[in-house]
């Protein structure tokens, strides 16, 4: 496995609980690995990164730390977090492992950040959990075949679209601008 970061992104599901993860993966004597404690040990109010664990005592491998983009904004809220979102994550990762976008040798060498969105609305817990863990699985496969691609990201350029806003389409050549 290269020294290279991994960079990964996903959005899965739509409404209230839908998933949106960001992953760096790289080796732990490397820039991902000083991230990785450095966050670790620099908690901030609202925002405590944690170790991701499939279940008590059984951290997932790669060593996963889980950042939360949302601060809890009740118990609900964290419970979200905690619970079903991490749950996925650590599951999202062991998938990885398993399907060999993160190569075995990978696992006591690397670590993975997850930048993980919770919304605040959520409200449905077992859906939470699928959407992080197919959300973190696939932004994992996407920073290891390094993706998006150059032309999809090109095209793409004419008419931006997310779950905020649409962008109208550009009339003629945007190159011209």
């Amino acid at each position: 496995m290269a020294a290279a970061l991994e960079l990964g992104e996903s959005f899965i599901g739509d409404g209230v609980n839908a998933a949106h993860i960001n992953t760096v993966l790289g080796p732990r004597d490397g820039a991902a690995g000083t991230a990785w404690a450095t966050a670790l040990a620099s908690p901030s109010a609202g925002h405590v990164p944690f170790v991701a664990v499939l279940r008590p005592s059984l951290p997932v491998k790669p060593l996963t730390l889980f950042v939360s983009k949302s601060a809890p904004i009740d118990d609900r809220h964290g419970e979200l977090i905690w619970g079903p979102a991490q749950a996925g994550v650590a599951a999202g990762v062991a998938d990885a492992l398993a399907r060999g976008s993160i190569p075995d040798e990978a696992s006591d060498t690397h670590v993975v950040i997850a930048a993980v969105w919770v919304n605040p609305g959520a409200d449905d817990a077992d859906t939470v959990y699928r959407n992080n863990r197919e959300a973190t699985r696939r932004a994992i496969e996407a920073g290891a075949a390094r993706l998006p691609a150059n032309a999809d990201v090109v095209e793409a350029r004419q008419a931006p679209v997310n779950p905020f806003y649409t962008a109208p389409p550009l009339k003629g050549d945007p190159n011209d601008r």
